[in-house]
């Protein structure tokens, strides 16, 4: 690790960008390298600033946070991931785990505690936020979710979750496709494998679903 803690700061939002970076280079010892507003930036820039932590909002346009995740992990072995979320939903508590990130906090947290929370992770730790660690497990085959979901959810891949997403903001397909960098072709598929998976075949029922999993837009 590098004598100061590097930390890149990727979230969508400018102020809360702008105010994780303001407190943050406030502590001794830690220093932010640099900032992203998307997860395909984060990528861009692992290279360039080689950051000790990279605090990631989960929801994000473009490329999955999960995804990226794992290409960070595979670019810069030696940086930690931590996610930054409002959602609390089992299937992105499930996600973290599965591209074995360092942290996971809801954006509920103060300051202080992300502060402790880069701290730990950069000294080699893991830290989730009480409401995260309440759901999951440590044994001899590491970290994960206490009681496993059995729901249709997690039948979703990361991608399929976030055209379900789209779907209950009221986009068409063509927005979908045009926000997520696809083919209409490539969306419908995904809205057909939702439909199949789910036993939904309709966009309200999909939005009604989503809601009720929590995983639609807060």
């Amino acid at each position: 690790m590098h004598s100061e803690i590097r930390v890149l700061v990727v979230d969508d939002h400018a102020l809360v960008r702008g105010a994780l970076c303001e407190r943050l280079n406030r502590e001794q010892g830690v220093v932010v390298v640099g900032t992203a507003g998307t997860a395909d930036e984060a990528i861009e820039r692992i290279n360039e600033v080689r950051p000790d932590v990279v605090l990631m909002d989960i929801d994000m346009p473009g490329q999955i946070c999960f995804d990226a995740a794992r290409t960070i992990n595979a670019l810069a072995p030696e940086t930690r991931v931590v996610f930054l979320s409002a959602f609390l939903h089992d299937w992105y508590v499930e996600q973290a785990l599965a591209v074995e990130a360092s942290g996971y906090l809801t954006k509920r947290e103060p300051p202080e505690t992300v502060v402790r929370a880069v701290r730990e992770v950069a000294a080699g730790g893991v830290f989730f936020s009480a409401e995260v660690r309440s759901r999951i497990v440590v044994d001899s085959a590491g970290v994960k979710l206490a009681t496993q979901s059995k729901s249709r959810a997690s039948t979703l891949t990361a991608r399929e979750v976030e055209v379900l997403r789209y779907v209950a903001q009221g986009l068409s397909k063509k927005e979908i496709a045009g926000t997520m960098h696809l083919s209409i072709k490539t969306v419908d598929r995904h809205c057909a494998n939702l439909m199949g998976k789910l036993d939904i075949h309709d966009r309200v029922e999909l939005t009604r679903f989503a809601i009720r999993e929590g995983l639609a837009q807060p």
